[in-house]
């Protein structure tokens, strides 16, 4: 009889053991957050136009527009970015002189009711997020990494414990541009508990998507990511996780591809050529860390009706020329980046929505594989990818460039500049120039944060002075934002050194300012240096100032070049047929080396159907 209990005991202990087992495995496959994102996610987000103050009805709009022309191709996000708890936010930066937060009981910012009237009455994001469900689409949103500030001072508590938001933060690795958070301290009880808490709440409003900032780059909070993830997990939502900003240390590349579905690769990406070219070393940099469902992330999509009240530019259409529009777009689609769009859609043109919706180049981001560089120097580059049943994808890109300023023949070039030396004060003889070219190129590292200042620049004689702060130039570039005299690029006042000018012309790299001087000046002078906000970031900011008396630039490269690929490099040993994928026009038969002409800043997208 003991020996009958004792198997039946035994039995009973390994199917209880077995069902512990597929329980933990049932929990884990619900918990593969990479089986959400399985594909490179697309969507769009209010960033690039709105900023700060994207309104309900502006959502819905985009999402209208998503639903009705865009879902079909596969787009499907739509994402409120950063702030949307602000009554009183606005645009070209934040206010944070008097913000008008809205909080909870429990320290979880809630959405500004005069900015999204169907969060009244402690609805939250769940009406808005319904209607987005409604039209088959999905919703998400942006947060700061931490807890409240104003939640720490009021000691609000943390929901199901018995702490406050006072007992688990720390003011140590505070964000520099944006304060309305302070560092969660991971080891301290209440703070899995807050992350629990406030993605509770978004999972009950119907979540699917969150853009996470301050969480990977300069500073990656390994930490407050675990946390966030568990959170996530806990919730049994699929809620799709986005790091911000960028670039996130590659040290810590395979800690957010276990942690994370997408991550950035780059600071803010927007309408400029040089911060497009620098996707092509950062691209291939980080190539051999995409995964299904763990997508290093290009950043969103600078392209359609950009800066309506957004933090850079004025109202626009995107600066890119087409070409640069297909070379962003192909370059997106064979690196299989996330694409999420920063225009507001209901602006787009036929040109806008062609680049959107064209099913070739889609099937490469979604489905290509062995994505990888074939070669990349100063004037060109080129990708590869597989298709299936044998179909290989090649896009050749022209990237050369006239060189913006030839240094050596500079008056004057201030050396390479940074955080460690701010400013330096000029005074160069210009006794018979005639012109004036007022240079800045960016440092050591790509254009991220390259805000420089030109204090009281002016040409003087013995008797007479005259301020090129407000002297109407001839021409005038910059890397970024509108040049506006007596402001930074930013649109804040110049302050160099914490000193506050009120003359001078903010520039960001790489710029070119061009003046014809009157006759009669025999000197010129001015202070340069780094912006406050260059100074007060923590990535970025390398650069220098250069004076030229003619154009500062190399000859041009032609308008158009060759480009020549070797399709055996490719695997190609017998003639194929190629087509262009962006007019879907066959081109012929080719065996050997393929040479399509590739105007300036454009690049070719082409099919191989091997014979």
């Amino acid at each position: 009889m003991k020996k009958v209990i004792i198997i039946c005991a035994t039995f009973l202990c390994l199917i209880l053991w077995k069902q512990s087992c597929h329980a933990q495995d049932s929990q884990k496959k619900q918990t593969d957050f990479h089986q959400w994102a399985t594909t490179p996610p697309m969507g769009w987000n209010s960033w690039d136009c709105f900023g700060p103050t994207v309104t309900e009805a502006e959502v819905k709009a985009n999402a209208d527009y998503m639903a009705q022309h865009l879902k079909s191709a596969g787009w499907e996000y739509i994402v409120v970015d950063i702030r949307w708890y602000v009554s009183n936010d606005k645009a070209h930066g934040y206010n944070e002189t008097d913000p008008q937060f809205n909080i909870d009981q429990y320290g979880r910012f809630i959405p500004a009711v005069n900015r999204f009237p169907s969060a009244a009455n402690g609805k939250g994001f769940k009406p808005l997020a319904d209607y987005i469900h409604s039209k088959g689409l999905k919703f998400g949103f942006h947060i700061m990494r931490g807890i409240p500030v104003i939640a720490v001072k009021q000691k609000l508590p943390v929901k199901g414990t018995s702490v406050t938001a006072a007992d688990i933060f720390s003011n140590e690795n505070q964000c520099l541009w944006l304060h309305d958070m302070y560092t969660i301290k991971p080891d301290v009880t209440g703070a899995q508990e807050y992350y629990n808490s406030i993605f509770e709440l978004y999972a009950e409003w119907g979540l699917d998507f969150i853009k996470i900032d301050d969480l990977s780059s300069p500073i990656y909070f390994d930490g407050e990511i675990e946390m966030i993830r568990k959170a996530i997990d806990r919730t049994g939502r699929k809620i799709v996780l986005s790091t911000s900003p960028g670039e996130t240390p590659i040290a810590h590349a395979a800690h957010v591809q276990q942690h994370a579905n997408m991550w950035r690769t780059v600071g803010d990406f927007w309408d400029s050529w040089e911060q497009l070219k620098e996707h092509f070393n950062v691209f291939e940099r980080w190539n051999s860390w995409r995964a299904p469902g763990a997508w290093p992330d290009g950043d969103m999509l600078p392209l359609g009706k950009l800066g309506i009240r957004a933090e850079r530019g004025a109202p626009r259409m995107t600066r890119f020329t087409r070409d640069e529009q297909y070379t962003l777009m192909t370059l997106w689609c064979m690196f299989r980046s996330p694409l999420m769009f920063g225009g507001n859609l209901p602006d787009n043109d036929d040109f806008t929505q062609s680049l959107l919706t064209n099913q070739e180049a889609l099937k490469i981001l979604k489905h290509s594989k062995n994505n990888r560089a074939l070669f990349l120097d100063d004037e060109k580059a080129a990708w590869t990818a597989d298709g299936d049943k044998g179909v290989k994808y090649l896009a050749v890109f022209n990237i050369a460039d006239q060189k913006i300023a030839e240094e050596g023949r500079a008056l004057w070039n201030s050396g390479l500049m940074n955080r460690a030396s701010k400013s330096k004060d000029i005074t160069l003889d210009i006794t018979g120039k005639q012109k004036l070219f007022l240079v800045v190129l960016k440092g050591e590292d790509n254009t991220d944060w390259d805000h420089a200042d030109w204090i009281n620049p002016m040409v003087y004689n013995d008797k007479d002075s005259l301020s090129l702060a407000t002297f109407p130039w001839k021409s005038a570039t910059t890397g970024w934002g509108e040049i506006t005299p007596n402001k930074s690029i930013s649109g804040g006042d110049l302050v160099v050194d914490n000193v506050r000018y009120k003359n001078g012309i903010g520039v960001h790299s790489n710029s070119v300012i061009a003046f014809e001087i009157p006759q009669g000046y025999t000197h010129f002078k001015a202070r340069v240096g780094l912006d406050k906000a260059a100074v007060d970031q923590n990535t970025g900011a390398t650069l220098s100032f250069l004076v030229f008396s003619s154009d500062p630039a190399s000859q041009a490269p032609p308008s158009s070049t060759p480009i020549s690929v070797d399709l055996n490099s490719l695997g190609i040993p017998s003639t194929c047929t190629i087509t262009d994928v962006w007019s879907g026009r066959k081109l012929g038969k080719f065996s050997g080396v393929f040479s399509p002409s590739i105007n300036q800043h454009g690049c070719g997208l082409f099919r191989i159907d091997v014979d």
